[in-house]
């Protein structure tokens, strides 16, 4: 399908809508045999996806496209491996539909249960990152939801040859291909998308501030809110200094395109002359411009800050820098600019770290570990939708619970109120 109009649009959603029919009734191992499939398919079909991504990067690098958002489009076979284990791995962990939340007998004897089930037809819409497709999918399909993929028009290629597999994957196990569908299409789908209330459940953004801005503005559809990382590292006063440098390195220079990479780094006045030349020094050696304030610029070579730069999620090898008076300082700071995705301390004081932990408010907060570890797969839940950075319904990497809503089942023997 190669046009696409709001009766498409819709189309696309009843279909799902009746595949999640047949997925309501799939027991957990016909879910895991599914996703096992899914990941077979996926692995025999690599060199179509990598040769697919490979014209996708392609045209992006042509387009003049950053080299951090390109690093996202950019699959590998290393990548395409992971995003097979990823479904096994999903296979492997409990079915989180029919959970008892609680229940309980009233003194009538009327049961009372709270439990799991799915969303019901879920939409992603999405930019760069295929592998967010294969993510998607296998956690969708394993909390029991159909799911309606919106990938941007930079990874058209790569999301198609991936879906195709997965698809293939579905079919050959006599599950409903539907339950998972790629929404291709022009710009406008994505408004279309938006407007299905009733048709889709639920939408989840996961992108740039535009993308998600726009979603969450505009969709008459609710949405849980995926955000930018702007995130912090603080050093304290007593931190161990070669903890804070490797600590520095691991969250800014291993992947610097994703969303659990700092951007800005601040230190305590009192180990500033003791942290700040060895941190420059590693930061200049990893290739990253770090835009300091008058007080770090006098331990070593920096770009000026501005206060632009302080509310920046770079994506790239850049990294906003200030030292700080005090972790009050540093608090008011992060409350300031901080996107409510994660935000890291790093010091030998259970003092600070307790305040730390109690007076920032974000999606996660870390203590003496890199924020690269807020992720779905590093947490063990084997793959993640997004990290939501809303308070309502869920928090974090978003992995199966948080895929479900609950309702109430209520069992009697005759009685009457």
């Amino acid at each position: 399908m190669t046009e696409q109009n709001p009766a498409a649009v819709a189309d696309l959603a009843r279909r799902s809508r009746i595949a999640g029919r047949s997925l309501a009734g799939a027991n957990r191992g016909v879910k895991d045999r599914a996703l096992h499939a899914m990941a077979d398919a996926l692995a025999k079909a690599e060199d179509a996806v990598l040769a697919a991504n490979e014209s996708d990067v392609a045209a992006a690098e042509q387009a003049g496209t950053a080299p951090g958002l390109v690093d996202r489009l950019r699959l590998d076979p290393g990548r395409v491996g992971g995003m097979a284990d990823g479904l096994r791995a999903l296979a492997g962990l409990p079915d989180p539909i029919g959970d008892v939340v609680r229940g309980w007998t009233n003194p009538n004897g009327v049961q009372v249960r709270q439990v799991r089930v799915p969303l019901g037809v879920v939409g992603i819409i999405y930019e760069a990152r295929p592998n967010v497709t294969a993510d998607a999918a296998g956690i969708c399909l394993k909390s029991g939801n159909t799911v309606l993929l919106r990938g941007s028009s930079s990874a058209a290629a790569s999301n198609a040859a991936v879906v195709t597999a997965l698809r293939s994957g579905i079919r050959a196990t006599g599950l409903p291909a539907d339950v998972v569908q790629l929404v291709p299409g022009p710009r406008t789908v994505t408004d279309e998308l938006m407007a299905a209330r009733g048709l889709v459940d639920v939408l989840i953004p996961r992108g740039g501030a535009g993308l998600i801005d726009h979603v969450v503005g505009n969709s008459r559809v609710p949405v849980i809110e995926t955000g930018v990382g702007n995130c912090h590292l603080y050093v304290d006063a007593d931190a161990d200094t070669e903890m804070a440098l490797e600590i520095m390195i691991n969250a800014k220079v291993q992947r610097p395109s994703v969303c659990n990479a700092i951007e800005t780094l601040l230190v305590h006045r009192e180990i500033a002359e003791d942290f700040l030349p060895a941190a420059l020094r590693r930061l200049a050696e990893a290739g990253v411009t770090v835009h300091g304030d008058e007080r770090v610029a006098g331990y070593g070579t920096v770009v000026p800050v501005t206060d632009e730069d302080f509310g920046t999620e770079y994506n790239s090898l850049d990294l906003a820098a200030a030292e700080v008076d005090s972790l009050d300082d540093a608090i008011d700071h992060i409350r300031r600019y901080s996107t409510g995705h994660s935000e890291t301390i790093v010091t030998d004081s259970q003092s600070a770290a307790a305040r730390f932990v109690a007076e920032i408010d974000a999606a996660a907060v870390l203590v003496n570990a890199s924020s690269r570890f807020v992720d779905g797969g590093e947490f063990g839940f084997g793959a993640e939708i997004g990290i939501s950075t809303q308070k309502l319904h869920a928090r974090g990497p978003m992995g199966l619970p948080e895929m479900t809503s609950t309702k109430f089942v209520v069992s009697g023997a005759g009685q009457i109120r």
